[in-house]
């Protein structure tokens, strides 16, 4: 196998050697009169890979990334071929985990990175390497799209990079592909990253250039007389003559959206680009617009009346496909000279200003992203219900919806909610998606499987006389006190505001029966979306989550203060601590203890930096009114059998006076009035917690229910409803509603039970990266 392998260091370049049109290869040869002029271009992807960063590789060892090129369709007849490869930046001196043997492999025309080993988290691989691909243009006749295919591979620690190469051992870990579609092959310039799976969470820093490049001629003797007229000499004729307006116009948009490209990149940056040369000699294009082929048929055009004769005169050369004249074909080559010098001034540009380019078109990926994901995300704004009334209005026109012959779709939101999810997914069934932006194939592969997302923000909200607020904040002096303990002496006489340093915590709390590691998904797009936050996977509660929530709550207080503590004191040696964003994320129950954490009184002086607050599928008003049978009576064996104290407290069993109830008096604690954002995920198909206790709103039944437990349940909300509401600006409070295609999965027992989906929150990240990515200024 190693005969078909090549090895390079350094710089160096393989040329495309062989042109094709359609399925017929054409080598060079002297121009006869009798022989057809053929054109030929290529589309050059070119694929910058900056950097590889370990968030979250379970196993260590070598690793190295491969890069392929292939039409959609036509897989093996038409690959990408590599072009040439680019060392643009020196790999780090000294370096043992990074070998610097780059390979291409001519069995599948694909390019693999330097072997490179990684031993810890949060690792970073600077590869600064570029490689191109040559895709023959009209090698597919219809509008194929392109897939580029990064895939993962992995070997044992044991040995060295360059036992790598030919490792037996070497195994292809995880495949992350990208679309290309056919807009997008005359011209791209778009950052990429390459995230892989949820096993093999790294971020691949890479962007994708693409451009249609220059259109050189030569000529081929047709292999049947023109007299015959034989079938492959037909084909060949038809092709030419009908391609040859195609490719002109197909190299004068190229031109166009690269110097277009060229300019906004250029601007975004603030960088100039000398373009001179280009604008010296744009006669060219100007000429092939004059005579484009949209006036063949006739159209007329501003451009014909400044040179009549000589246009209408190309206008005759381009309908005829045999008349191909020497003025013709010396503009065409001006025109294909004049796009590769500008795609060359264009990689010089980069090479100059990389890290600039890099960020600026990560920047507008974010601001593309927000827009294209939001096929799968519904907007809406709505108004905090008015905290339901015990005796009134409201109850009794619920009750006449419930007894009246037709039931109120209101009484029943799961229904409403899976009814406008599955909507909406039709209506994504219908849709065509035709624009120049990479697709991702991870969400685009089959868009049917994403989950919908229903977001609502809760604006003009009302806030009610029943909630009490008299709130009383931090006192001063406790600021100061917090702020002046850790306050560091500036030795190096720097400006205060240049040794100035805001800490940014996240906590994540994992469920009943939970693992620390459960919400790392949550953890890694936020790692994304802000690199510089320090997280804490809470470890206190480990098996330890069947007791009673206030030990459970004590325990992770004292873990966020220990651990906030020590990352100030480290702060504080080298800056200013001007400022704290202390943000939580929890699922299931962890979401109840962080609630009680928050209420214990060893984390008042904290409360005050309160950010963001992310709540997966959590039972903040327990299961009082929970309509899943079979969980109920789950929930009853483990009160009976093993006297779960947690269950009892879920359920309002823990005291016989509803008053004295461990999660009603929970609610009277301000444990969510100092949260900025608040966040509430749900989902319709979570039997493991009540749908409005997720959401922390109305229940139909309780609203129906006159009893004692009726107005235990509308206190509580009141309570909860009071502390999130919107009195603030700049305060977001917003429920997403997850609504997965759980068809997938089959109809089992989890399924029935509803835990397939209480579970998907933990196993797909795809809900939080919508959510975080479109309004990133609450994760930041």
């Amino acid at each position: 196998m190693f005969q078909r392998l090549r090895w390079f260091v350094g710089l160096n370049q393989k040329n495309l050697s062989t042109k094709r049109l359609g399925n017929v290869e054409h080598q060079p040869g002297p121009e006869r009169p009798s022989q057809l002029p053929v054109l030929d271009a290529v589309h050059e992807v070119a694929v910058y890979i900056h950097r590889f960063h370990n968030l979250d590789l379970f196993e260590q060892g070598w690793y190295k990334i491969k890069v392929t090129v292939r039409w959609e369709v036509g897989e093996d007849s038409y690959p990408g071929i590599p072009a040439r490869v680019v060392q643009y930046e020196a790999p780090e001196v000294g370096s043992d985990n990074l070998c610097r043997v780059w390979m291409i492999d001519d069995a599948d025309n694909s390019f693999s990175t330097p072997p490179f080993r990684i031993k810890y988290a949060r690792q970073d691989v600077l590869l600064s390497i570029m490689v191109s691909f040559y895709l023959s243009f009209g090698a597919c006749e219809d509008q194929s799209s392109v897939i580029l295919k990064f895939e993962l591979l992995h070997a044992p620690m044991s040995g060295t990079g360059y036992e790598f190469q030919g490792s037996p051992d070497a195994f292809s870990a995880s495949v992350h592909e990208y679309k290309i579609p056919p807009k997008g092959l005359l011209g791209l310039h778009s950052y990429c990253p390459v995230n892989f799976d949820a096993f093999h969470a790294v971020l691949v820093d890479t962007s994708v250039h693409i451009s249609l490049l220059k259109a050189s001629h030569h000529t081929s003797r047709p292999k049947v007389s023109s007299d015959s007229r034989g079938s492959e000499g037909t084909y060949v004729e038809d092709y030419v003559g009908s391609n040859k307006v195609t490719l002109i116009k197909a190299l004068m948009a190229a031109h166009d959206i690269l110097l277009e490209d060229l300019k906004r990149i250029s601007t975004g940056i603030d960088q100039a680009v000398d373009l001179t040369e280009i604008t010296s000699a744009s006669d060219v294009t100007e000429w092939f617009r004059s005579t484009s082929p949209a006036n063949v048929n006739g159209d007329s055009s501003p451009l014909l009346s400044d040179r009549p004769h000589k246009a209408a005169h190309s206008i005759n050369k381009l309908t005829d496909p045999f008349s191909w004249d020497d003025h013709l074909l010396i503009s065409l080559q001006s025109l294909g000279n004049q796009l590769l010098s500008l795609w060359n001034i264009f990689l010089k540009f980069h090479r100059e200003n990389k890290t600039k380019i890099m960020e600026f078109l990560r920047n507008s990926w974010a601001n593309e992203r927000r827009t294209e994901w939001s096929i799968w995300m519904v907007y809406s704004k709505v108004a905090m219900p008015h905290q339901p009334k015990i005796n009134g209005v409201e109850r009794t026109l619920l009750h006449h919806g419930a007894r009246g012959n037709t039931r109120r779709l209101t009484d029943d939101p799961i229904q409403i909610a899976t009814m406008r999810a599955e909507l909406h997914r039709r209506g994504i069934a219908q849709m065509r998606i035709n624009n120049r932006s990479l697709q991702d194939m991870y969400i685009f592969g089959d868009p049917l499987h994403i989950p919908i997302i229903i977001v609502e923000r809760l604006t003009n909200i009302y806030h009610s006389t029943s909630v009490s607020s008299d709130f009383i904040p931090l006192k001063e002096e406790a600021r100061h006190k917090l702020e002046n303990g850790y306050r560091a002496t500036n030795k190096s006489g720097n400006s205060r505001r240049q040794n100035e340093h805001v800490l940014r915590v996240v906590v994540f709390v994992h469920g009943f029966q939970g693992n620390h590691l459960d919400l790392r998904l949550v953890r890694n797009q936020w790692l994304l979306i802000d690199p510089k936050i320090h997280f804490l996977m809470s470890e206190a509660n480990e098996d330890k989550t069947s007791g009673d929530f206030r030990e459970m709550g004590s325990r992770l207080a004292h873990e966020v203060i220990t651990f906030l503590k020590k990352k100030m004191d480290k702060v504080s040696r080298n800056a200013i601590l001007t400022d704290i964003k202390l943000s939580f994320v929890g699922h299931s129950i962890g979401n109840l203890i962080i609630r009680t954490a928050l209420a214990e009184s060893i984390m008042e002086p904290y409360l005050m930096y309160l950010h963001t607050y992310v709540s997966i599928s959590g039972p903040h008003l327990g299961y009082m009114y929970s309509s899943n049978s079979l969980f109920n009576s789950g929930l009853w064996l483990l009160k009976k059998l093993k006297g779960t104290q947690c269950i009892h407290q879920l359920t309002f069993t823990d005291d016989p006076d509803l008053e004295n109830t461990f999660i009603y008096n929970l609610s009277k604690e301000k444990t969510l009035e100092n949260f900025q954002n608040v966040i509430l995920f749900s989902s319709p198909q979570d039997g493991y917690v009540p749908y409005h206790s997720a959401r922390i709103e109305p229940s139909s039944a309780a609203s129906l229910d006159s009893s004692k437990r009726g107005k235990i349940f509308h206190e509580m909300l009141n309570n909860l409803l009071g502390q999130i509401q919107n009195d603030s600006d700049h305060r977001v409070v917003i429920r997403c509603d997850v609504n997965f295609n759980t068809a997938c999965y089959g109809r089992n027992l989890n399924t029935l039970i509803g835990r397939t989906a209480h579970i998907e929150f933990l196993e797909s990240d795809i809900f939080a990266k919508f959510i975080m990515w479109s309004f990133p200024e609450l994760f930041r």
